[in-house]
């Protein structure tokens, strides 16, 4: 990460990275947020433990993030505990405090999985503006093969903690390897069998 090597990196290394440089939307806030903590403590917790920031400034730099993932009455969402959002808000909630410190990269580990269709559209178009305009990276994590392809611009295929495959998203349906090919096989179709789906077939060598 802009040379430095994350793996042999010092933990005081790692400190000055973790949230101002690279942060990570985690899969589900209903595990993620804190249940007893209202939302706007959450969001302004870092700012004033970390960056020394007044209670006012907090607060504004947390309304002006939610304003960002295009939260509607955030002074309300501020005062709201995270069992009173919906899945799709929560997310939301989840996307402004990572931008906060205003990061180089954002890892989103499977933020949409527990959304429906219409929400999830919603974040994703969230998420693709920030890059947009921020000029932030972004490292999207999924196993939903489809979104993928539709969503990303390059894409890497792990297996057991290694790269097998990689190629841009739009090849992604003509993938090579038998690992993205085999999951790819595994996907439902719309008008396609109704046999049990294939189960895919693991071969020692593609960890090696």
């Amino acid at each position: 990460f802009d040379g430095i090597d994350l793996l042999r990196a010092s933990e005081s290394q790692m400190r000055s990275l973790r949230g101002p440089r690279i942060a990570m939307v985690m899969q589900d806030p209903k595990y993620s947020l804190n249940p007893v903590m209202k939302v706007g403590a959450q969001l302004t917790e870092g700012l004033r433990q970390r960056d020394k920031v007044s209670k006012a400034d907090a607060i504004a730099k947390a309304i002006d993030a939610l304003n960002a993932v295009q939260i509607r009455d955030p002074q309300r969402v501020m005062e709201a505990y995270p069992h009173e959002l919906s899945g799709g808000m929560g997310q939301r909630v989840m996307i402004a405090m990572m931008l906060i410190p205003n990061p180089d990269l954002l890892i989103a580990d499977e933020p949409t999985s527990a959304l429906d269709v219409t929400v999830q559209a919603e974040v994703l178009s969230i998420l693709d503006n920030l890059v947009k305009t921020r000029g932030m990276g972004l490292i999207f994590i999924s196993h939903d093969l489809r979104l993928v392809a539709r969503f990303c611009d390059r894409v890497l295929v792990m297996y057991k903690g290694k790269v097998v495959e990689e190629l841009a998203a739009k090849d992604l349906m003509h993938a090579k390897h038998p690992y993205t090919q085999g999951l790819l096989n595994c996907l439902p179709r719309i008008g396609g069998s109704r046999e049990p789906l294939p189960s895919l077939d693991r071969d020692a060598s593609w960890a090696l």
